[in-house]
Formats: structure tokens, C-alpha cells, sequence
């Protein structure tokens, strides 16, 4: 048994100790080999986000810590270190799983407790990564929800959700639901190198494609666009054009933004792997966290013109940070752009 720091809240700073020890340890087998997951129960599992934050949503599930699609950029390393483990390897490869969720879930929505508000999911670590396929925990979760007639959002870069296409329909029918998919590039190098242990982007178009066929709203983040890898102008016009064709509902777009302490466990990939772009990297990023204002511009204005010549739906559809409707739409912004 090994000790965590449980914490309850996926935003830094709110440090108050939920959880002392791992119920269990498992060692993934077959198709979860190299993998380790550690149980726990924990006591809440609906977060209520600081409204400090600048972030577009209220409230946000999380049924696991750790991803095994070990995105090199994520911004959710750093959580990992809140508990006492590394933000590399152990991130990619030791998954926290709230075992409990659902129980805990059915008790925090009983309609005497809870106004209805909507939920996102994806905000700190995919809810379709890996362990989903053992564990079934983002399906449970879906399908109260879906009993309570609640909105939420989902942000995930697995057609794994695909799985659950029955429940989100059922879901649909009585709450403003969206199944949004992080699309960074179609570059089949950048993409393998950056993500991977995610599902190709192109399977992830399919996947917006089939769920908007479906009836369940999905669209596209262009997220996270990285600098000298994946900004080409063909490479974005070439992810608009495919998000246009499968459907997608909106497509917003940004670059990469890394704060500390992050930023060292970026700076070492990219001199690894494009150590070319190491100097760039350190002058773009060494003491600031976003692109520079005159390189958002020039990106906005490529997604702009691509969008425009391929006939993308327009606009950004930003949610409420508060809903008083039990039916009220939440697209997700993505939390890496």
C-alpha cells in the first residue's frame, strides 16, 4: 500500500488531503500491459471549479488521474505531482482510478443535493483513455447522468467513446449534451511523436463524423498547435477541411501553452526530438507561458481563411459558466490551447 496525497479539486492550490492510501494496486495484463492501477475511493467526485478561474465551466468529473495516451504537452502532468508521483513516465503509466465514482456520483446528483448544473468531463485527464475499456467508469457515469437528465460535455482524442454511442443518444433525448474531440494535426509524424498513446486523428474525424450522424453534437479543438510542427498553413487548412467534412459543429484552434512546472518536461522533448527548434522553443516560451500575441494573430488568421474556404461553421461556442437550465448546452473549450 502506498501513500497519496488525494486532492480535491484538479485546479493547484486547494490541497486538502481526501485520501491517505491506495485500496490497490493492479498490474495491467494483455492489452494493458505496462501499465499500473491504483485504486482508490474517494470521497467526492463532483469538482466545483474556483470561479477565479478563467475557465468556461462550472463543474467538472474526473474518474481518473494519470493518461495512458501520454501527450507530451498535457497540462495535466503537474496533477500527478500534487500526489506524490513523477510527471512523466509515472503520468503515462500509473492511473489513479476512483473506483467508487459512480456510487459517489449517484449520491452527489440525488435531485434533493443537486440544481442540475452541467458537468464537464476531459478536463484534467481523458475519460476514453485506456483504462476506460477495463473499468467502464466513464460509461457509469454517462448513464446517471443520462437517468438525471443532466447537460454535460465531454472532451476526449478516443474513438473509444463510440463504444457508448447508446447511452449518449439516450442522454441526448433529455439534457443539451457534446461529445468534443482534441485534434492537433493530421501529420501522421508530429501526431505519433506528441500522442503516443492516443487513436490516430483521423479515426478521431470518423469518430465526430459518426456521433453528429447520431444526432449527439461534436466538434473539433485544434489543440494544442505546435509551433514549427504542426503550423504549417497546408497542415491547418488540411485539419479544417477534414473537420468541415466530418461534420464538425464548431472548430476553434490555438497554440500550445505550457507554465512550470511543465515547461522543463516540454523543453526536454522538444530537444530530443526537434532539438532545431530548441533555441526557438526556449526565446518563445522561456519565461512565458503563451505564444506571443503577433503569432496567435497569424494562427487565428489561418484557421479564419481555411474555415471560410471550406466552409466551416463559424464562430466559437463558449458555454456558461453558470446554467440555471437543466438544458443548456456545454461545448468545452479545450484547457491545452
Amino acid at each position: 500500500m502506498a501513500e497519496l496525497r488525494w486532492i480535491t479539486t484538479d485546479a493547484p492550490g486547494n490541497e486538502r488531503a481526501l485520501f491517505d492510501t491506495v485500496v490497490e494496486r493492479r498490474i495491467g495484463r494483455g492489452a494493458y500491459r505496462g501499465l499500473e492501477f491504483l485504486h482508490v475511493e474517494s470521497r467526492t467526485i463532483i469538482n466545483r471549479v474556483p470561479r477565479s478561474s478563467a475557465l468556461p465551466f462550472e463543474y467538472t468529473i474526473n474518474a481518473y488521474r494519470g493518461c495512458s495516451h501520454a501527450c507530451t504537452y498535457c497540462f495535466a502532468r503537474p496533477t500527478h505531482d500534487y500526489l506524490g508521483l513523477g510527471i512523466g513516465r509515472d503520468f503515462d503509466t500509473k492511473i489513479v482510478v476512483k473506483v467508487n465514482a459512480p456510487e459517489i456520483l449517484r449520491h452527489e446528483t440525488a435531485p434533493q443535493r443537486w440544481a442540475g448544473h452541467p458537468i464537464a468531463m476531459g478536463t484534467n485527464t481523458d475519460p476514453y483513455q485506456a483504462a476506460e475499456g477495463k473499468y467502464k467508469l466513464t460509461r457509469q457515469i454517462v448513464e446517471i447522468l443520462a437517468e438525471r437528465g443532466n447537460p454535460f460535455s465531454i472532451l476526449t482524442k478516443s474513438p473509444l467513446v463510440l463504444r457508448d454511442l447508446d447511452v449518449l443518444t439516450r442522454a441526448a433525448r433529455t439534457a443539451e449534451i457534446s461529445v468534443n474531440f482534441s485534434i492537433g494535426t493530421l501529420d501522421a509524424d508530429a501526431w505519433s511523436r506528441s500522442e503516443p498513446g492516443t487513436a490516430h486523428p483521423r479515426k478521431r474525424l470518423d469518430a465526430v463524423r459518426r456521433l453528429n450522424e447520431a444526432g449527439i453534437s461534436s466538434g473539433v479543438l485544434m489543440m494544442p498547435i505546435l509551433p514549427g510542427i504542426t503550423d504549417h498553413p497546408k497542415q491547418v487548412e488540411e485539419l479544417v477541411k477534414g473537420a468541415t467534412e466530418a461534420g464538425a459543429r464548431f472548430i476553434m484552434g490555438g497554440y500550445l501553452h505550457v507554465r512550470e512546472p511543465l515547461k522543463d518536461h516540454v523543453m526536454g522533448w522538444i530537444e530530443r526530438d526537434y532539438p532545431h527548434l530548441s533555441r526557438f522553443y526556449r526565446h518563445t516560451y522561456g519565461t512565458k507561458s503563451y505564444a506571443p500575441p503577433a503569432m496567435r494573430r497569424r494562427l487565428g488568421g489561418m484557421i479564419g481563411r481555411a474555415k471560410t474556404a471550406h466552409g466551416a461553421p463559424g464562430g466559437e461556442r463558449r458555454p456558461p459558466r453558470d446554467a440555471k437550465s437543466r438544458k443548456q448546452p456545454n461545448p468545452q473549450r479545450a484547457l491545452f490551447g
